[in-house]
């Protein structure tokens, strides 16, 4: 079995300035999706759009901006609400402090939404136009964040085998028992994997909105199946079911991707092409 190395969460510090291995993995998914975005544009049908001056690549900049305010406030208010509803009922004023850690992936979407939505009504685009144009740019900016996840020495995974070759010991779960590394698992699953799978997917025109459905169902899939492998937080445990948390959030997300995909080819059939 492995031993988790102790890394130094501060990659940089300049006098009372303290920068973050976490922070960096958040700029770098960031670059990522810029990065991707204008890639995005030279896919169907943004191609096409682009040479007509519909989509832009200031655009996808713009995307980025809107994105990071409704993702962080969806994501610190998903986990209060998910996750630790009574205990900030009780302590109001700790809901804003984002630097004591707690933020939520689900409801990080619903604020990814919520940014869609609004770019969408702006620019006088299709929700589900935006909505394909953005799920296959964002994958690779878990990855990071997971990579993060295992920087900092949290979210580990339940207790492996001891013969399990990548078995890792992490001191700040208490325990000097073998875990699985499952921030690694989430960073190839939901990071690399999906966004393997959604790019090439995304490379050829579909029915509008099958692109964002793909993702919904990827994503809650893997999620999922990662969960059997993570530690559930201590103050939940296992819900019903045996399930936790995560994998009962997974499930709405699921049912919601299939019907999306659903909808999507029904739509694309009933007005003629994708």
């Amino acid at each position: 079995m492995l031993m988790y190395p102790d890394i130094d969460p501060i990659a940089l510090q300049i006098g009372p300035l303290a920068v973050h291995w976490y922070g960096l993995t958040y700029l770098v998914g960031f670059v990522l999706f810029v990065l991707l975005g204008r890639q995005r544009l030279k896919h169907p049908p943004f191609e096409r759009l682009a040479a007509q001056g519909i989509w832009q690549k200031r655009d996808v900049e713009d995307m980025l901006f809107i994105g990071v305010v409704c993702i962080i406030l969806g994501g610190r208010l998903g986990y209060v609400l998910f996750y630790k509803p009574g205990y900030y009922l009780a302590n109001p004023l700790e809901i804003p402090m984002i630097n004591k850690g707690g933020m939520a992936f689900h409801g990080a979407l619903i604020g990814a939404i919520v940014a869609i939505v609004w770019f969408s009504l702006t620019r006088k685009r299709p929700f589900w136009q935006v909505a394909d144009f953005v799920a296959p740019c964002v994958p690779l900016g878990f990855a990071a964040g997971r990579i993060g996840n295992f920087i900092n020495g949290e979210l580990w995974g339940r207790f492996a085998s001891p013969d399990l070759p990548w078995g890792m010991v992490f001191p700040h779960s208490g325990s000097m028992l073998p875990r699985h590394p499952s921030q690694l698992y989430q960073f190839l699953l939901e990071g690399v994997l999906l966004f393997i799978l959604l790019w090439l997917y995304a490379r050829r025109e579909h029915a509008q909105g099958r692109v964002a459905a793909v993702f919904l169902m990827g994503y809650g899939v893997l999620r999922f199946i990662a969960e059997f492998f993570r530690e559930p937080d201590d103050f939940l445990g296992l819900l019903s079911l045996g399930m936790s948390m995560g994998q009962w959030l997974c499930v709405p997300m699921i049912l919601g991707g299939v019907a999306v995909w659903i909808w999507a080819g029904r739509r694309a059939a009933r007005v003629g092409g994708p």
